[in-house]
């Protein structure tokens, strides 16, 4: 399976590919498939820089390696990693190589390690906007019967202001936002027509920076350089990674075998456990046994006759609220008429036939008035030159989501409206006056 030199071509390639603050060496590898304590400090490093990177998280060089190991314990709980061997490593960092190197191959199979980092750190020299038009899936679900206790109550002056506060950053947040789209508007509009490419025709705000800062031109290009690097020892990745595969196999294999040799010694000193246990005082430990059992015995019967006896009390408290259930079943009845009124039109819209759902990051390019479009202000150009979206179509579906979502918030407010009227009913000397 290790034969010739498409193995260290492998490791190689995977180690190009990874981003040059995080890069480690083949020999870290290496050191790290024998377990080799030198190799956990850099590993564990490789993985904290790594995790950091996918959950868009801050850090430095300077991190304690006790807080490096907690987070990367954490995160890869968080994405499913459970194996208990990883969890039981020191928080020092002074061992455990070889686990790390397991965990990191399952990042690379099970999350698409390389891709994601590739994506995150690829260099934009154009515009570019988030465009999603996805329905959310969000299942409906009724209010719920359980009211917040005494120390549960929160003053409703304070959600009020706290929604107040919400609403003022969000109209900034979209002023700033405006005022963004208004300047990209008028670089495009300035720059039409001086782009080699008859697709885009003028320059992003990256292009004429560094037309006005031509010194900057050397920075960027060492990062297109060594992204193209990346991009070039990815592409050789894949071509060898199935050797890298059948490395691990042979990891796991040898971890299986030093298991095995592990379970065996315990079940050795199991055996002298047992021959040391025929001393004085086993008769003295099997009687405190058996006084344990009977004392578990009766504490089980006692559960049982307080089970029962809450069991009755229960029994007593539902019958006498029978009464009360009868009075509420028309309300119930039109609840649940609502409800399956509602999920019926999401199975409709279900049924319905699927709209071309956009999702990603698109490349905004000015264009000009078409003949056979009527509006024709910029359109979002994705990563394909051939599929592009006007960004009049896209703001139609934006305005066709926002409709039903407040539709569903009129809804949601009659209901609430309804459910406060019910509970001042049931208020006696008390005045409710709406807000």
């Amino acid at each position: 399976r290790e034969r010739g030199p498409a193995l260290p071509a492998a490791v190689g390639a995977l180690c190009r590919a990874l981003p040059p603050r995080a890069r480690p060496t083949p020999d870290t590898v290496r050191r790290a498939r024998f377990d080799r304590p030198q190799a956990s400090l850099d590993f564990w490093r490789l993985l904290y820089v790594l995790l950091k990177q996918i959950h868009r998280g801050k850090w430095t060089e300077s991190d304690a390696i006790g807080a490096q190991v907690r987070f990367v314990k954490s995160a890869l709980w968080y994405h499913g990693y459970g194996r208990p061997q990883l969890h039981r490593l020191p928080a020092d960092g002074s061992a455990g190589s070889r686990e790390l190197l397991l965990a990191f191959s399952w990042l690379l199979h099970r999350l698409g390690l390389l891709e994601q980092l590739l994506a995150r750190s690829r260099v934009q020299t154009g515009d570019e906007a988030a465009v999603c038009t996805c329905e959310d899936e969000v299942p409906y679900s009724e209010e719920g019967t359980a009211e917040a206790g005494p120390e549960g109550r929160v003053d409703v002056r304070y959600l009020q202001w706290l929604n107040g506060r919400l609403r003022l950053q969000w109209c900034s947040l979209h002023t700033q936002h405006q005022e963004q789209c208004k300047l990209l508007h008028k670089i495009h509009l300035f720059t039409s027509g001086s782009h080699m490419d008859p697709n885009l025709r003028h320059f992003s705000v990256t292009e004429t920076d560094l037309i006005r800062q031509p010194e900057n031109y050397k920075q960027l290009l060492q990062l297109l350089e060594s992204e193209t690097m990346q991009l070039e020892a990815f592409l050789e990745w894949k071509q060898l990674e199935p050797i890298y595969w059948q490395w691990m196999e042979t990891v796991l294999d040898n971890m299986a075998e030093e298991g095995n040799m592990c379970e065996s010694q315990d079940t050795h000193v199991e055996e002298r456990r047992e021959v040391t246990s025929c001393c004085p005082w086993a008769d003295k430990l099997t009687g405190q046994m058996d006084r344990l059992s009977r004392d578990l015995m009766s504490l089980q019967e006692q559960l049982h006759r307080l089970v029962a006896q809450r069991k009755a009390a229960w029994w007593e408290k539902v019958a006498a609220r029978e009464e009360l259930q009868k009075e509420r079943f028309s309300s119930t009845t039109r609840k649940i008429s609502e409800s399956v009124e509602l999920k019926l039109r999401g199975l409709m819209s279900l049924c319905a036939p699927k709209r071309n759902e956009m999702h990603g990051s698109c490349r905004l390019v000015l264009r000009s008035k078409h003949p056979a479009s009527t509006t024709g202000i910029a359109q979002c150009v994705s990563k394909e030159v051939v599929s592009a979206v006007s960004a009049a179509e896209v703001i139609r579906e934006l305005q066709v989501r926002e409709a039903s979502l407040q539709r569903e918030l009129e809804q949601l407010r009659q209901e609430c409206r309804h459910r406060l009227e019910e509970i001042a009913e049931g208020l006696e000397g008390v005045i409710c006056v709406s807000p």
